[in-house]
């Protein structure tokens, strides 16, 4: 978009948005910052091919929100 931000629907997040998140944030999150669906996100995730850095805790997913920014070219 013409002022630097993605799109605030279902499927992008806001420069904003990006920049305010916590330093790991759930795989469903990542998957919206990054425009996967549900489903793909966790296959990549649990095939470990997510496009950054995922750790799992339990039997969650967690996204290092610092690669996650890098890989969008907004690290800080």
């Amino acid at each position: 978009m013409r002022d630097g931000t993605m799109g605030t629907g279902p499927k992008g997040m806001s420069r904003d948005e990006l920049m305010a998140l916590p330093a790991a944030i759930d795989l469903d999150t990542g998957n919206r910052a990054l425009g996967l669906g549900r489903s793909k996100g966790y296959e990549l995730a649990k095939q470990g091919e997510y496009p950054c850095k995922v750790l799992r805790l339990g039997k969650a997913y967690r996204v290092v929100t610092a690669d996650l920014l890098n890989l969008l070219g907004l690290a800080a």
